[in-house]
C-alpha cells in the first residue's frame, strides 16, 4: 500500500515576516514617486504617503516589538524570528528605505526646479527676498516661538509625538556650552512661498527659525541649530475587562499615548556629535533608532504643499465618481433596492447612494428604525448628521461606534457624544473585540408589512476616503439578508446567542471555519477531476493557519491567484508547496481596499465580499462580516474586475520567490486596471437609459 506523504507546512522558511513584508509594501509606494508617466506633484504625494505610513509603522508595530523585548517575550513569529531579531532586521531595512526616500525626493526637487518650483535656503534668496523673510519672521513667526533652555534647573522638556523641533547648540555669555530647544509651531504653514523671487520659490519654516536663533537666545553665540523629530509609542493600552465605562477608558489611554516612549529619532545630518549625543541621552534612544537625513524632516508636509493654489498643471485631473449604472437618476432608492440588489463600486461609482440611503431614511415617515456600524468617518460626516436627524425625527436609531479605531479614537468619541445627544442609542461593541464590520439596516413599513433594507460594504462609511479607496458595497432588500442583519445587531447590543445565519458569516464566530471550508472544497474539486481555482483580493494576508490551508490547496493542484496590496506572509514558488500560488500587489492612484473572494467550485462559482482581511486580528479579535454575492450579473461583473486586476501591467507588482516584488512589465497591450475601471464607469453611466437587463452586463470584462 502506497504511503501518503504528509507535508510539514509549519517550517519557518515557508513564511515571510509581517514587518519586513510591510516595509516592502511601503517601498512599492515610495517607488511610485519615480514613475515618469505620473504627474510631477502626484509623485511627490507618494513621498508624503510613504512618510506617513512609516510614522504609523514605528508608532505601532515597532513600539509593540520593543514592548515584547522589554517584557522578555521569547515567542517567535511564523517566520521563526524573535522580537529582537525583527527589530534588527527592521532597522536595516528601514534605514535603507529612508535613504531611498531622500534620494527620490532629491530627484523630484530637481524636476520641480525645471518647471519653476524651487526650494531655497534663506542665504540663497535675493536681498529683497531676505528682507521679506525678515519681516515675515518678525510679524508671523517670532510671536509664536518659545525658546527652552536645558540646564540643571530646567530639565529637558517633554516633546510630543511627531512634533518638529530645533536643537540649538550655543555658547552662553559666561563661555559655557549649552543646548536650547525650540519647537517649530504646527499652527504655521511648514512651507512658505517667498513672493519676491522670479519663479515660485519656497522655504521651510525651520530654516527661517534657525536663521533667527540668535533672537531667541539673546547674548549667546549660536554654534548650530539642528532640526529633529521624535516618534513615540502610540498604541493604546486598554484594560477592557475591568473598564466600567469604555469611553472614559479610551480617553484615559489617549492621554497616555501622547507621552509614550520614544521609538525613533529623526534629525538633520550634522557633524555636530554633541547634539546627537544630547538628544539620544535625553530621549533614551540607541544608535539604530537614529535616522539622520540630508533634507527636510516630516515629509508629510508635501500633502499640503501640493494643494497650494496654482499647482493644478502638475496634478491629475479631478476624478469625478460616476452615478451607479444600476441606480438611474431620479429613481426612488428604496423602490429600486426592493426590485433588485444594487452593487456599488467606489470610487469609480459615487458614494452618494450610501449617504442617500441614510439621509432619506432619516426623513422617510415609513422608516421605523436605522441601525449602523461606524468605524472611521469623515470630519464632517453627512452620515452622522443623518443619523442624528433620524433620532430627532423620532426614529429608533442604534449606532455602534468603534472607539478603538486606531488614530480615529478622538474623532469617534466626539461623534458618539453627538449621536447620544441627538437621541441615538450608541453602543461600543463587545468586550475585547473591535467591530470592523460595515453594515446598515433600515426597517421600513411597506404595503405588505415590515421590510428590511441593508447595505453591506468592504470599506468605511467615510464619504472622503470613498473618493480614494476602492471598495464594493451591496444594497439589498432580500429577506434572508435582512433577518441576518437584525440578528447581527441584536447580538452586539444585547445578550443574544449567536444565530443560525442565512447568508452572512461573522468573525470571530465562524468566518475562519468558512474560509477553511471553501478552500477544502476547491481541493475536493481537484481530487474529483474538476478545476480548482481561487482568486482572493485583500489588503493583507498574514494568518498562518490560513496560509497553511492555501499551501495544502496549492500542493493538491488548486490554482491560487492572490491580489494583496500590502502585507503578505506567503512565499511563492516553494517546490511541491506553493508552485500554484501567485501573489501580486497593485499600487496606483487609488488605494486598493476591497476584499473579494472567488472560488471556482467546479464551475458553480461562489463569490463573497468582506470587511475582513486574512489576518489573525480580523479572524480572531474583530467583529467582521463575510457576505455572498448572488445576483448572476453581479458575479460576472466582479469576476471581470478580478480578471482585469490579473491582467494589469501598469500598477501591478509580482512577488518573486525571494519575497521581493517586481513591477509587471510585458509586451501585451498596456492594461491599467484603475484607468480601465474609471473609463468603464463613465461608459456605464452614459448607458444608464438602457433596459436593466442590458445595464447589468459585466462592466469590467475586457473582451
Amino acid at each position: 500500500m502506497k504511503q501518503v506523504q504528509v507535508l510539514d507546512l509549519d517550517k519557518p522558511e515557508y513564511y515571510y515576516n509581517r514587518e519586513l513584508s510591510w516595509l516592502k509594501f511601503n517601498l512599492r509606494v515610495l517607488k511610485e514617486s519615480m514613475v515618469k508617466d505620473t504627474p510631477l506633484l502626484e509623485r511627490l504625494k507618494f513621498i508624503a504617503i510613504a512618510a506617513s505610513n512609516l510614522d504609523e509603522f514605528f508608532m505601532v508595530r515597532v513600539a509593540g516589538l520593543w514592548d515584547s523585548v522589554e517584557s522578555r517575550t521569547e515567542k517567535r513569529d511564523a517566520a521563526g524570528m524573535t522580537a529582537q531579531e525583527q527589530l534588527d532586521a527592521i532597522a536595516e531595512a528601514a534605514h535603507d528605505q529612508v535613504k531611498n526616500q531622500y534620494k527620490y525626493l532629491g530627484n523630484l526637487v530637481t524636476e520641480m526646479e525645471a518647471v519653476g518650483l524651487r526650494f531655497r535656503k534663506i542665504e540663497e534668496l535675493s536681498e529683497v527676498g531676505k528682507q521679506w523673510i525678515e519681516e515675515f519672521y518678525r510679524e508671523n513667526v517670532y510671536p509664536t516661538l518659545t525658546p527652552m533652555a536645558v540646564d540643571a534647573s530646567r530639565p529637558f522638556p517633554f516633546l510630543a509625538n511627531k512634533t518638529l523641533n530645533l536643537a540649538v547648540d550655543l555658547i552662553k555669555q559666561d563661555g559655557e556650552q549649552s543646548t536650547g530647544i525650540v519647537q517649530v509651531p504646527s499652527v504655521l504653514d511648514r512651507i512658505t512661498e517667498v513672493p519676491t523671487e522670479g519663479n515660485r520659490t519656497f522655504v521651510f519654516l525651520e530654516d527661517i527659525i534657525a536663521q533667527h536663533a540668535a533672537s531667541l537666545f539673546n547674548g549667546c553665540e549660536i554654534v548650530d541649530a539642528v532640526p529633529f523629530r521624535v516618534t513615540r509609542d502610540s498604541d493604546l493600552d486598554l484594560e477592557e475587562e475591568d473598564a466600567i465605562d469604555l469611553l472614559k477608558e479610551v480617553e484615559k489611554s489617549l492621554r497616555k499615548r501622547k507621552r509614550g516612549a520614544a521609538v525613533r529619532l529623526e534629525m538633520f545630518k550634522t557633524n555636530n556629535n554633541r547634539i546627537r549625543k544630547f538628544l539620544c541621552h535625553n530621549l533614551d534612544v540607541g544608535d539604530t533608532e537614529v535616522y539622520e537625513v540630508n533634507g527636510p524632516l516630516d515629509l508629510t508636509c508635501f500633502f499640503k504643499f501640493t494643494g497650494l493654489q496654482g499647482m493644478w498643471p502638475w496634478l491629475h485631473e479631478p476624478f469625478v465618481p460616476q452615478r451607479p449604472a444600476e441606480l438611474p437618476e431620479g429613481a426612488n432608492l428604496f423602490e429600486t433596492i426592493k426590485e433588485h440588489d444594487i452593487l456599488l463600486h467606489h470610487p469609480y461609482e459615487s458614494f452618494d447612494p450610501v449617504v442617500r440611503f441614510v439621509s432619506e431614511a432619516a426623513e422617510d415617515p415609513k422608516v421605523l428604525a436605522i441601525k449602523q456600524t461606524l468605524y472611521r468617518v469623515s470630519g464632517n460626516s453627512p452620515i452622522v448628521a443623518a443619523l442624528a436627524k433620524a433620532a430627532e425625527n423620532g426614529k429608533q436609531v442604534t449606532v455602534l461606534v468603534e472607539l478603538k479605531a486606531r488614530f480615529d479614537e478622538e474623532n469617534n468619541i466626539i461623534w458618539a457624544r453627538r449621536l447620544e445627544q441627538a437621541g441615538c442609542h450608541v453602543i461600543y461593541g463587545l468586550v475585547g473585540l473591535k467591530t470592523h464590520a460595515k453594515i446598515i439596516l433600515v426597517v421600513r413599513k411597506g404595503p405588505n408589512g415590515i421590510k428590511r433594507y441593508c447595505h453591506f460594504g468592504t470599506g468605511n462609511y467615510n464619504d472622503s476616503t470613498a473618493k480614494l479607496y476602492t471598495d464594493l458595497g451591496l444594497m439589498t432588500a432580500n429577506d434572508q439578508f435582512g433577518s441576518d442583519a437584525s440578528a447581527f445587531f441584536n447580538l452586539l447590543s444585547g445578550y443574544s446567542e449567536p444565530p443560525v445565519w442565512n447568508k452572512l458569516v461573522m468573525a470571530p464566530l465562524g468566518l475562519r471555519e468558512k474560509i477553511y471550508s471553501l478552500i477544502d472544497n476547491e481541493i475536493a474539486m481537484v481530487k474529483a477531476g474538476k478545476e480548482g481555482h481561487i482568486i482572493a483580493k485583500m489588503n493583507s494576508l498574514i494568518d498562518q493557519p490560513v496560509i497553511h490551508k492555501l499551501y495544502e490547496a496549492s500542493a493538491a493542484g488548486v490554482q491560487i491567484d492572490l491580489i494583496v496590496r500590502g502585507i503578505c506572509g506567503v512565499r511563492v514558488g516553494i517546490p511541491g508547496i506553493s508552485e500554484n500560488i501567485t501573489v501580486r500587489s497593485i499600487v496606483g492612484r487609488q488605494l486598493e481596499h476591497s476584499r473579494i473572494f472567488w472560488f471556482a467550485n467546479g464551475g458553480e462559482e461562489q463569490l463573497y465580499c468582506s470587511s475582513a482581511d486574512w489576518m489573525p486580528r480580523n479572524l480572531n479579535d474583530r467583529v467582521e462580516l463575510f457576505f455572498p454575492i448572488e445576483t448572476e450579473a453581479h458575479i460576472r461583473r466582479i469576476k471581470g474586475l478580478l480578471d482585469l486586476y490579473l491582467q494589469d501591467n501598469v500598477g501591478a507588482h509580482m512577488m518573486q520567490t525571494n519575497g521581493n516584488y517586481r513591477r509587471v512589465r510585458n509586451k501585451n497591450e498596456v492594461c491599467s486596471s484603475q484607468k480601465s475601471l474609471y473609463e468603464q464607469a463613465i461608459l456605464a453611466a452614459a448607458e444608464e437609459k438602457l433596459p436593466m437587463e442590458q445595464r447589468l452586463k459585466p462592466m469590467y470584462s475586457r473582451r
